[in-house]
């Protein structure tokens, strides 16, 4: 009994401090590293986040299409954002993770990414200089007070980029 009651009381803190926080949109942005870039994502756009799983690879695919994984019995296209982006692979180690990003519009699609970095505050970020040669799914980017540059993930343009959607050769 003891621990229901625990538990319970978690699943009510944790409630308290989601709704807590999607009344502050300042705190609402998730970061990721992807090989030596820094992202953010809307949190309402990241999805969920799971350790890397077995990836079952398929043919005829662009080689940044790392393959497919089931989680939970659905079935997503899992994308090496770093690979995607033309730059190195991303190592498939303990740290690498899967952000499932499309659910939210109707999209089974993941990420790998080179590790999670948690959530950040867009209150500690100064907006940068956009790079004009940025795709549409990356235009917003800031610098943090360590002066690392993030850019942000434009869930929603990345999924409608006919290059993300093109994985065959």
């Amino acid at each position: 009994m003891g621990k229901k009651g625990s538990l319970r009381e978690f699943q009510a803190h944790l409630a308290a401090r989601l709704a807590g926080a999607s009344n502050q949109s300042a705190a609402g942005l998730l970061g990721v590293q992807s090989g030596t870039d820094y992202w953010l994502l809307d949190l309402s756009d990241s999805g969920e986040i799971i350790p890397l799983t077995t990836l079952t690879g398929v043919p005829l695919t662009k080689p940044w299409f790392s393959g497919i994984a089931n989680i939970r019995g659905n079935l997503y296209s899992v994308v090496d954002f770093s690979a995607f982006q033309g730059k190195d692979a991303t190592p498939q180690n303990a740290s690498s993770r899967l952000l499932l990003i499309g659910t939210r519009y109707g999209n089974n699609s993941a990420l790998l990414v080179t590790r999670m970095l948690g959530l950040r505050n867009v209150d500690d970020l100064a907006p940068a200089a956009e790079d004009p040669n940025a795709p549409l799914w990356a235009q917003q980017a800031y610098t943090d007070h360590e002066g690392r540059r993030w850019k942000k993930l434009d869930v929603r343009e990345l999924l409608a980029d006919d290059y993300f959607m093109d994985i065959g050769v």
